[in-house]
């Protein structure tokens, strides 16, 4: 039974005829939802944003990953920096692999004796190939990760003023507000699951960050563009309201939507376990973090969010409210008819295949192009004779 129960669910995915009564439950996706942007902003503002040195400032030390008797392991290094420094360093980790691999250590910002001391102790503990010589270091000015931070700042901006142009002039005001709505809404979300978890933020992460964007856009747009052609003259016809039309698009789509995320999903997945797990680069962690968390919410804000924000800015409107009566009027009228010994259900029956018909033939006039005969069409008179 249960199994029938399951095929069911996965049939009515795939047919998407409007079974899952997404946009009329909007009020719990708002609350389950602002519940996690309330926790994420809470966390933003009371748990600091774990920053890398390119935002704070801070030394870098690199060295040769194998030695004379063998690979350096990253314990060995961090044992090392505590003893000859004294302190923890921020991270160690390893960066490539076989006779290219490196080392790298980050710290807080260390002065050019602790430096010395620091290469020293690693020559005389962990003998990298290349000897003393082949450890190098680096400053990272906090200006550098503050300027990063200015740039995205103004990209984002950017970004959010094209969006709202782009689709206040593809599809309408109430699409454009509800796309920004929904992709500020990944933006905190994302930002507040770094701070959450106590992911480092580096650079990788701000450009992760960016890129998400442009996928729950997409995500968006698509589902938008279903919602206008299941409402194109909607306002001429009885059958359904724009909520249930809204409704019925999202469910068409919304197969789409969820094999595009795992296909996107994947390759993400991917990179952070064979990028992190076998080859143990930073960079790539970083980047696969923000793109796995941005692309999961993003999914998830094109349904739950954008849509539904879209109707309701949409029955702000009087015209649609005054759709959605006529429509409640009919349903009543024809169940007060069906409750009369009179009529019949075929008389339902018959008066929700006009309504198809009907709208039908509205999409179908409204989206072939008018036909402008010729010249010689036009001068063109019967005269009986059959042409070869």
């Amino acid at each position: 039974m249960a199994e029938t129960k399951k095929a069911n669910v996965f049939q009515r995915l795939y047919v998407g005829n409007g079974a899952f009564d997404i946009i009329g439950k909007r009020k719990r996706w708002y609350v389950m939802f602002g519940i996690i942007l309330l926790i994420c902003v809470a966390s933003i503002l009371f748990k600091p944003f774990n920053l890398g040195i390119d935002f704070t400032g801070g030394t870098r030390v690199q060295l040769p990953a194998n030695s004379s008797t063998g690979t350096i392991s990253v314990e060995a290094a961090k044992d090392t920096f505590e003893k000859a420094i004294g302190k923890e360093p921020t991270a160690v980790q390893t960066v490539g692999t076989g006779d290219a691999a490196t080392i790298q250590i980050r710290s807080e910002a260390l002065t050019a004796e602790e430096v010395f001391t620091l290469k020293a102790a690693i020559d005389e503990d962990l003998k990298p190939n290349g000897g003393a010589s082949a450890v190098s270091d680096s400053a990272v000015s906090a200006s550098w990760g503050g300027e990063i931070t200015g740039k995205a700042l103004i990209a984002l901006g950017v970004f959010f003023l094209a969006v709202m142009i782009f689709l206040a002039l593809y599809f309408e005001i109430s699409m454009a507000i509800a796309a920004l709505v929904a992709v500020l809404h990944d933006v905190v979300i994302t930002a507040g699951i770094y701070s959450l978890v106590g992911f480092e933020v580096s650079p990788a992460t701000v450009i992760g960050l960016l890129t998400i964007l442009g996928f729950s856009l997409y995500d968006t747009v698509v589902v938008f563009d279903k919602v206008r052609e299941n409402t194109r003259g909607l306002l001429g016809l009885t059958r359904r309201t724009y909520a249930e039309a809204a409704n019925l698009a999202v469910n068409q789509t919304l197969m789409r939507s969820i094999n595009t995320s795992l296909i996107a999903l994947l390759p993400v997945l991917g990179l952070l376990v064979i990028g992190v797990g076998l080859l143990g680069v930073g960079t790539l962690k970083d980047l696969a973090l923000v793109q796995l968390t941005g692309i999961a919410i993003g999914a998830l804000s094109s349904i739950y969010i954008a849509t539904p924000v879209a109707v309701d800015l949409k029955m702000r409107d009087p015209r649609y409210k005054a759709q959605a009566a006529r429509v409640k009027t009919r349903r009543d009228n024809l169940a007060r008819k069906a409750g009369g010994e009179a009529v019949t259900g075929g008389d339902i029956v018959e008066s929700v295949a006009a309504e198809v018909r009907k709208e039908k033939a509205m999409a179908a006039a409204a989206g072939v192009p008018a036909r402008t005969g010729k010249t010689a069409d036009v001068r063109r008179r019967p005269t009986g004779k059959k042409h070869r």
